[in-house]
């Protein structure tokens, strides 16, 4: 039971995403419940990630602090360290196919699997000093990429803006000019009312009716 206790189960992977998205519902976040983000780490800071101790000084850990045999030089170039990595792998795998065939029962087979798992392990690691160019070198094509479509946007919208101003332009172009003749007496507004269309629309008028019977009855008191 203490031993049980003791020890520590580690997952390989991270939880399920519906462990996180339970957290934070709209509830939650209107209540000031959701998990707050974890702040960044410090830089000596040592974290744990899958049970594996890890340093924030450095980005990809050394082959010496995980204590295993290092097989490239210190300073050296990558890509002929690579062949050669590969050309190694290349052999132990064929000197492992001889002993498979010859005498499988070899205590050399082991020790070539052994070979072929510390030439993978180097190789790994070595590949992985990339990742920091491959990053930085991913984020400048991304914002190329960024630039070059925000220029292409401004562009079209550039030329959109021209072609709305021609129509415009153009627009105002084809009205017509009012001349001094035209603007004096050319087009007459008619402001006087016609007497008989006066009459016909007061005729329709119920007011107008109630008017005139008033009027006849002073008319004959008089």
């Amino acid at each position: 039971m203490e031993m049980s206790n003791q020890e520590t189960q580690v997952s390989s992977l991270p939880m399920p995403p519906e462990r996180y998205i339970a957290n934070y519902t709209e509830e939650n976040i209107r209540r000031n419940r959701a998990p707050r983000p974890p702040p960044p780490p410090s830089q000596h800071e040592v974290y744990s990630m899958f049970g594996i101790q890890y340093n924030n000084d450095e980005m990809i850990r050394s082959l010496e602090s995980q204590n295993i045999k290092r097989l490239i030089p210190i300073h050296f170039d990558r890509r002929k360290e690579l062949k050669k990595l590969n050309h190694s792998l290349l052999v132990n795998f064929l000197d492992l196919i001889d002993f498979l065939i010859l005498n499988p029962d070899s205590p050399r087979r082991t020790e070539k699997i052994d070979d072929l798992s510390l030439l993978f392990v180097n190789m790994h690691h070595l590949l992985n000093e990339f990742r920091p160019h491959q990053a930085r070198e991913t984020l400048r094509v991304m914002m190329e990429m960024q630039k070059r479509q925000r220029v292409e946007t401004a562009t079209r919208f550039q030329k959109h803006l021209e072609r709305v101003r021609e129509i415009v332009n153009t627009a105002f172009s084809a009205l017509p000019v009012l001349g001094d003749d035209e603007e004096s007496g050319g087009a007459k507004i008619k402001t006087e009312v016609d007497p008989l269309e006066a009459n016909a629309a007061a005729k329709n008028d119920p007011s107008y009716q109630h008017d005139r019977m008033l009027c006849k009855l002073v008319d004959a008191i008089e």
